[in-house]
């Protein structure tokens, strides 16, 4: 896909994606009766920003496409100017053919001498975080609330006066980690998690929390994932302590322990390699798959050149699009992996009475997404255009640099929480509609794929991807800014979900089986 940049005020209404496309993309709202300046079509019904409009005659029965790719069925006959959206397209089960790695890219990689650093906080295991955060784990719900009082203590308290190079104290709470059987699915993916934030580089120190009676106890978690006692590792019971109030006061001393011992430390220059970006959109828009998206994935290419790894999930968000990424996989293993992760989610939704295949939400819907193919489409587009190097289930260790993909649902909350999980230290965000999520301990860029929504949500936006909509950006230029945001927000710049204090609530592991 290319977007002329182009000058002035004579900029077509619409956006022709692709040559063998029969829908074009409205730049703005266009009026009935106004050109919309792709092969001399007359807009026959009022066009919103971001929708659809024929370009040429699509008979029922046949596919719309958009990205030279299918993106649904005519329900009806469209005739060209007409509005195409859910009055007249239907969704039909990706069925596209797949061609394992049968396109890996080769990757020039930036020489070494000349490859980006950043300034981070370099670890004893030797990972790199991006901040400087002290986590507070609960084992179990019922030990949310202390955990947010420890939290308080320090945040709101003053007791983090004099700590400078700390950016705060996480209480990473949730509402699992009792009824709940340890050989499940669920089980596995709580446990994983949690011992994924705990070994997080963002992190200087933990503290895990239990009451003491739950399931999910915190000594079983240590002895599966190795997590070993230390000064920056520390855990306790509600119960062992002797209730509530002697649990905060004991939490509180333990982490003033650790703020003291963590004084000294300050960032030091680091390569790229120490980075891994979760690559995530959030409230799309038929903007999406044309602006933030495609910059987005120049941006994970740029970072992958210089030795850095990528992370693209939300599985349901790439089906129909799978395509893409199975035939630039690595190996057909790698292929096959993210095959059967697909494979599992059919069998996931029909047990729920749910498909795979759903339409998307109704915020991207008013903003022009008609399909989950079409949606999908869009979506894989942030992982840009490198060789997929690896699949990992939900909350696994990212051991692999370069781009990969993890297994998420599309919930973003929940997607997120997996990524950070698996060890991401930075997150790059694109909305159409507005999403405004911070998701502590990872930095959060937002980026807006339209110029209105980020001049309207100012406070929330860090990047404006809309010039690339109006014919003025290219997505490479564009891609080159977002990259040199990553760098600077890595290095300590904060983003406006940062100075806001954004990001408290977005802890959200995938809760998966019954509750007994």
């Amino acid at each position: 896909m290319k977007i002329d940049v182009q000058a002035g005020s004579n900029i077509p209404a619409a956006i022709l994606l692709n040559s063998l496309d029969n829908v074009a993309v409205a730049r703005r709202e266009i009026a009935i009766g106004e050109a919309s300046g792709v092969s001399g079509i007359v807009a026959t019904a009022v066009i919103p920003r971001g929708h659809k409009i024929a370009i040429r005659a699509i008979a029922k029965g046949e596919a719309a496409t958009k990205y030279g790719q299918t993106i649904g069925i005519a329900s009806c006959d469209i005739a060209p100017g007409d509005h195409v959206h859910l009055q007249n397209i239907a969704m039909q089960d990706s069925d596209v053919t797949h061609h394992f790695s049968s396109h890996v890219p080769v990757i020039d990689f930036v020489p070494e001498a000349e490859r980006r650093t950043f300034e981070g906080y370099l670890r004893p295991d030797g990972q790199v975080g991006t901040r400087n955060y002290i986590g507070i784990i609960s084992s179990v719900n019922c030990s949310a609330t202390v955990s947010h009082a420890i939290a308080d203590h320090f945040n709101r308290g003053g007791g983090l006066k004099g700590y400078d190079n700390i950016d705060g104290v996480v209480a990473l709470t949730h509402g699992q980690g009792c009824a709940i059987g340890t050989g499940t699915e669920g089980y596995e993916y709580l446990v994983r998690t949690l011992s994924g934030y705990a070994r997080n580089p963002n992190f200087a120190g933990i503290l895990m929390i239990g009451l003491g009676c739950e399931v999910n106890q915190i000594s079983l978690i240590q002895e599966k994932y190795g997590l070993e006692e230390s000064q920056f590792l520390r855990t306790m019971t509600i119960q062992q302590l002797g209730g509530t109030r002697k649990t905060v006061e004991v939490a509180s001393a333990i982490i003033v322990e650790m703020l003291d011992a963590l004084k000294g430390l300050e960032r030091t220059t680091q390569p790229l390699s120490k980075l891994k970006l979760a690559l995530q959109c959030g409230g799309s828009d038929g903007y999406s798959g044309i602006s933030a998206n495609p910059a987005l994935g120049h941006a994970s290419d740029l970072l992958v050149k210089h030795g850095g790894t990528a992370v693209l999930s939300e599985t349901p968000e790439i089906y129909g699009a799978e395509h893409l990424l199975t035939m630039r996989a690595v190996k057909p293993e790698v292929a096959q992996k993210l095959m059967d992760r697909i494979e599992w989610w059919g069998d996931y939704t029909s047990r729920h009475g749910a498909e795979l295949n759903n339409n998307p939400s109704h915020g991207n819907k008013a903003g022009g997404l008609t399909t989950i193919l079409e949606k999908s489409l869009g979506a894989v587009a942030k992982g840009g255009s490198m060789p997929m190097q690896a699949v990992y289930e939900y909350a696994e260790i990212i051991d692999e640099t370069g781009f990969v993909f993890m297994d998420t649902p599309g919930y973003d909350p929940v997607a997120v929480t997996g990524q950070i999980a698996g060890g991401c230290n930075m997150l790059i965000f694109t909305t159409g509609r507005g999403s405004v999520s911070g998701f502590k301990p990872v930095p959060t860029i937002k980026v807006a794929t339209n110029t209105e929504m980020f001049e309207h949500m100012s406070e929330d936006m860090d990047v404006n991807c809309g010039d690339i909509v109006n014919g003025r950006e290219s997505i490479e230029d564009a891609g080159e800014r977002i990259f040199e945001t990553l760098i600077a927000v890595a290095s300590g710049q904060r983003t406006l979900s940062e100075i806001y204090d954004y990001g408290n609530n977005e802890f959200v592991p995938w809760q998966l089986g019954a509750i007994t």
